[in-house]
């Protein structure tokens, strides 16, 4: 069935999933890894609550999945925890959460880039110089995609996105049937052994949980996917759940079985890989795909920024702007503000993912503890079938994301998480700002009032004219049809006096345009200024701010009438009168409105015997 242009660009579930997914997807490639790091620094005997760690991660990411489809349903114009957050727990909370999420998109941009290109030139030495240069380049790329549209980029990361899950269900599958890895992995461990107590296990909880990062971006970009909306996005939010649950469990019996610990120089997914498929080709296939589904992962914040963006706007909590949408259905303003945000990390890190790292993940866990919370409150005030039920999962989810936070936060922030903690607060602040700013703009339109009834009101219609034209003859007819007075005024240059009126003081016009005017009749009058320094704007604008203190009228609006460029040639060909005085007249005046009236100059030459009475007076 043929889908109405609106919705052709929009997501589907298997879109979705590869538009939306793939930070969480690529998680598994350092999120078992995070685990074994904090661990393997009490000895062998804390490696044996990797799998259970694992688990309790994956019990989390059930109850996340749950949660966010019931978000997906209760909140289906998106925004995941600033939507629970603005409901049920109040504005400040959920503009605490929206600031958290933004943070971490960004950063999430920025680590997936830089982790990326930190694997290419692992395999390229030689790249290395120009990390930052190549970071800035995919980053570039994957802006461009987006700014094409939403289902276009989702086509292009669909393919890797299917590859990167084909590649780990042959680790899994091929490690899981063997008995002893292919080839022998090495088992180094530190020499010290230290006592395994609850603070590490709960740290290597918490760097695990790296792997959750992205688990919302499907919640907060409900709009993105095509009608059924909420119906694909749960569909989606299942199918992630699903998948990074049997790769972390299935990764996690894989490091138990082999007793794989973190080396120098590869990583722990590089390790199982190799145990599972051996040192061959198929080895640097899987490589080649991780690498590039890390560098791609970026995409997830693409996809869930800007529409968080877009509700923030719609809530005035941020520049109207970034409720806008192109014709690809695609928040141009905010992924452009992404795209800068995260180059600036880039370049700020000179592209080290490692230092990045320590501000990553910090955020995404503030948003999913107000999530819970609120979803708490919401089955409370909804109390339909099974509330109870629901309610205990969304508050122990709470209670694990906000263990995860504090720990987090702790072990991260003197490695640079403490800016993490200045920067959200000054978002809230920020968002504040400009939600008062909206408030009093409101106040002075009358927003949400009746306003009296329209009455009509003298305006007078100021037309500058530099000779007489087709185009000079179109901007009094539209003048005439705006108001009913109008007067015509043109500029005429001296560098003496000799030629002024000596009645009126100013300068006489041109002879042969004055002989045109009162032949032309057009019931108009003409004012003549003078500009003794050949200055165009500033005798305009000295005549309207007398106008303005006469106070005659009750609105003054000056019209000027000028050829609209139909390329650069023609642009550089003709003058810009209309920015001059554009300009001028704002900066100077107080209570004018201004109007450009711009002609094509073919709709201008439709009627040459119209123009060329004009032009000679008939």
């Amino acid at each position: 069935m043929n889908q109405p242009d609106g919705e052709r660009e929009r997501l589907t579930a298997l879109g979705g999933l590869a538009a939306l997914s793939l930070d969480a997807l690529s998680s598994v490639a350092y999120g078992p890894e995070a685990i074994l790091v904090v661990l393997v620094t009490a000895g062998v005997s804390a490696l044996k609550y990797s799998l259970p760690i694992t688990g309790a991660i994956v019990i989390l990411l059930a109850a996340l999945v749950t949660s966010y489809r019931q978000v997906i349903e209760a909140f289906p114009n998106g925004g995941g925890a600033y939507a629970v957050s603005k409901r049920h727990l109040g504005k400040v909370p959920s503009l605490v959460a929206a600031a958290s999420l933004i943070v971490d998109y960004i950063l999430n941009a920025a680590v997936g880039v830089s982790a990326g290109v930190e694997a290419l030139t692992a395999a390229f030495p030689a790249l290395y110089g120009a990390r930052v240069w190549l970071c800035l380049l995919v980053l570039a790329l994957i802006t461009a995609s987006n700014m094409w549209g939403v289902v276009e980029s989702a086509r292009i990361f669909m393919v890797p996105t299917l590859a990167f899950i084909a590649a780990m269900a042959v680790v899994i599958i091929g490690g899981l049937v063997r008995s002893q890895p292919d080839v022998a992995l090495s088992h180094a461990m530190p020499s010290i052994t230290d006592s395994v107590g609850v603070l590490l296990i709960l740290k290597a909880f918490a760097s695990g949980c790296s792997a959750l990062t992205g688990v919302e971006a499907i919640a907060n970009s409900v709009p993105q996917f095509r009608k059924p909306r909420a119906k694909r996005a749960q569909h989606t939010e299942v199918w992630l759940g699903v998948l990074l649950g049997v790769m972390l469990l299935g990764l996690g019996e894989l490091i138990r079985r082999w007793d794989v610990v973190p080396q120098s120089g590869t990583t722990v997914l590089a390790q199982l890989t190799e145990g599972a498929v051996g040192h061959n080709a198929l080895y640097y296939v899987i490589q080649l795909i991780t690498l590039v589904l890390l560098a791609l992962a970026a995409n997830t914040s693409f996809g869930g920024l800007p529409v968080l963006a877009g509700l923030l706007a719609h809530d005035n909590f941020l520049p109207h702007v970034f409720g806008l949408r192109a014709d690809r259905r695609v928040y141009r303003y905010g992924i452009g503000v992404l795209a800068v945000a995260a180059a600036l990390l880039l370049v700020a890190s000179r592209g080290d993912t490692q230092a990045l790292v320590p501000l990553f993940a910090v955020g995404v866990f503030v948003g999913f503890t107000l999530s819970q919370v609120g979803m708490v409150r919401h089955w409370r005030e909804q109390r339909s079938s099974g509330w109870v039920y629901r309610a205990w999962i969304n508050g122990v989810g709470a209670v694990l994301t906000f263990a995860a936070t504090v720990i987090e936060l702790g072990s991260k922030f003197l490695a640079g998480a403490w800016l993490v903690a200045i920067v959200i607060p000054l978002l809230v602040l920020l968002f504040l700002a400009v939600g008062r700013a909206y408030e009093r703009i409101g106040v002075q339109l009358g927003i949400g009032q009746v306003p009296p009834p329209p009455v009509k009101m003298p305006v007078l219609v100021v037309v500058p004219v530099m000779g007489l034209s087709r185009l000079t003859a179109e901007g009094i007819s539209a003048a005439l049809s705006l108001g009913d007075d109008v007067v015509a005024v043109t500029v005429v240059y001296t560098d003496s006096d000799d030629d002024s009126d000596s009645e009126t003081g100013a300068q006489a016009p041109d002879a042969s345009f004055r002989e045109q005017w009162q032949a032309w009749r057009p019931e108009v009058p003409l004012i003549t200024l003078r500009s003794v320094h050949r200055s165009l704007a500033k005798p305009i604008v000295h005549y309207l701010r007398q106008l303005e203190t006469e106070d005659t009228y009750h609105r003054l609006v000056v019209l000027i009438p000028e050829v609209q460029p139909t390329g650069p040639l023609q642009w550089l060909l003709h003058n810009q009168r209309g920015i001059i005085l554009d300009r001028a007249i704002r900066r100077g005046t107080a209570n004018v409105v201004l109007c450009r009236l711009r002609y094509r100059l073919e709709t201008l030459a439709a009627d040459p015997a119209g123009a060329a009475d004009a032009a000679s007076g008939r």
